[in-house]
């Protein structure tokens, strides 16, 4: 005891010995960088007075401020800005999911701006703008060396109104110009569906409606399927979804998961870093589950994607993710504006930073470029795709009873949809076929 006590005191005093040796040094250096400091701001101040007395024409103060806090943010990061009141509304009301625009999720890169990607069922996705267009041009004017916020501006209209975008994209020779309509861009965060016994969730961005969407519609599909006994796998879609709320990923991954981490972010003070763990019940009762991405999942996405990967709870397909691993706090400034401010790095349950690298799926699938299909009266002339049963004076097969020949129907009519479906979504296919996979292994049945 009496040497515990000992050592305990032995630190303590090197400790006041040592702050006693080295408290003048980290005075002055304090000091000194106060004073480096307040010498810029000193200079700050006698450039802003300079351009308000001396530029070419007369410019607003507060445009000015404006400029230079915007200035500093974006200099950290591409995600990192000043919302001015008007933007920063803008904001809120985009994550209750309706807002107005072109539908686009973009970032920065090189100078020009890049997409992440569009949102389903909006103009720019009808428009036919992919996740990995550069857009160089609105309206003909380039959008080169103008912050993310101002090319946003220049982008942004009436409901109603055409804007004219040039799109470089890859393997595209030559830029070219898509005329798009401005409307009102109302989000459904989830949509599902039945493929076969498959239940589809497609997760098209995280609001505020993300997870009670998904469960109600998740019930929805499963009562429809005839209970959870006939549904024979998940698959989560989460291509070209560019995130949201880091609450609502949590919840998404949590619903599948009964237990472990899901997502940890770490800031600069290592104090400052959250964990965010599993609680039990997963909504599917542990079902096969598929996870897809493309180059347009991001942030939020790839929290969910990471999770279920690292917990060995699905399997993702498709293409490599975005690679946004940060975290960005929203915090309100004098006047209703806002600071979007780069705060943490989120890390995947088993520790890997996806900044800038993605997540890698387990499966690369390409999504292939849609064929023409052949017209109807091509395949009526096409000699192979005629079989026993279309020659005259056939056998009759007689070892069938009408339940066999209906089931074997009904499989050929399954299987011709599952060949239809390769053919409007490759991506999709594959993951519903994995799923039936697993479940032949399981149960001897594809169905």
């Amino acid at each position: 005891m009496n040497k515990f006590v000992m050592a305990a005191l032995g630190g303590t005093v090197a400790g006041v010995v040592a702050t006693t040796q080295f408290v003048g040094p980290l005075v002055a250096q304090e000091q000194a960088t106060k004073a480096s400091v307040y010498e810029q701001l000193d200079l700050f101040g006698d450039l802003f007075e300079r351009i308000r007395a001396q530029y070419v024409e007369d410019v607003e103060p507060s445009e000015l401020i404006e400029a230079a806090i915007n200035g500093m943010l974006t200099s950290l990061d591409p995600h990192s800005s000043y919302l001015p009141p008007d933007d920063a509304e803008d904001m809120r009301v985009q994550t209750r999911g309706e807002f107005g625009g072109l539908g686009i999720e973009v970032t920065q890169e090189d100078g020009f701006i890049k997409v992440v990607s569009p949102i389903d069922d909006t103009p720019a996705a009808e428009a036919g703008i992919m996740a990995g267009d550069f857009i160089t041009h609105v309206d003909g004017e380039s959008v080169l060396g103008l912050t993310l916020d101002e090319a946003v501006d220049m982008m942004r209209g009436p409901v109603g109104s055409e804007i004219v975008i040039t799109v470089a994209r890859e393997g595209t020779d030559e830029p070219f110009d898509v005329t798009i309509t401005r409307d009102t861009i109302t989000l459904t965060a989830v949509r599902t569906r039945l493929e076969g016994n498959t239940v589809v969730l497609r997760v098209t961005t995280f609001n505020d409606q993300t997870y009670p969407n998904l469960a109600e519609g998740l019930q929805e599909r499963i009562d429809e399927a005839g209970g959870m006994d006939a549904v024979n796998g998940i698959v989560l879609d989460l291509r070209n979804n560019p995130g949201g709320l880091l609450t609502q990923a949590i919840k998404v991954s949590d619903a599948f998961l009964d237990k472990g981490e899901i997502v940890s972010t770490r800031g600069r003070d290592p104090q400052d870093g959250e964990r965010y763990n599993a609680t039990e019940g997963d909504l599917t009762s542990g079902k096969p589950m598929v996870v897809l991405v493309n180059g347009g999942s991001a942030s939020a996405s790839e929290i969910v994607a990471g999770a279920l990967k690292d917990h060995h709870r699905a399997v993702v397909v498709g293409t490599k993710t975005f690679g946004k691993g940060s975290v960005q706090t929203v915090m309100p400034v004098r006047g209703d504006g806002a600071m979007r401010l780069t705060t943490a790095r989120y890390y995947t349950p088993s520790g890997r930073s996806i900044q800038a690298l993605g997540v890698s799926p387990d499966i690369v699938v390409e999504q292939p470029r849609r064929a023409e299909n052949p017209t109807e009266e091509e395949d009526a002339n096409n000699p192979f795709r005629r079989s026993e049963a279309d020659l005259r004076g056939r056998l009759d097969n007689d070892s069938l009873t009408e339940d066999e020949i209906r089931q074997i129907e009904e499989d050929r009519t399954r299987a011709e949809e599952a060949a239809a479906l390769r053919i409007e979504d490759y991506q999709l296919a594959y993951a519903i076929d994995i799923l039936k996979g697993l479940n032949v292994l399981e149960t001897g049945s594809a169905d």
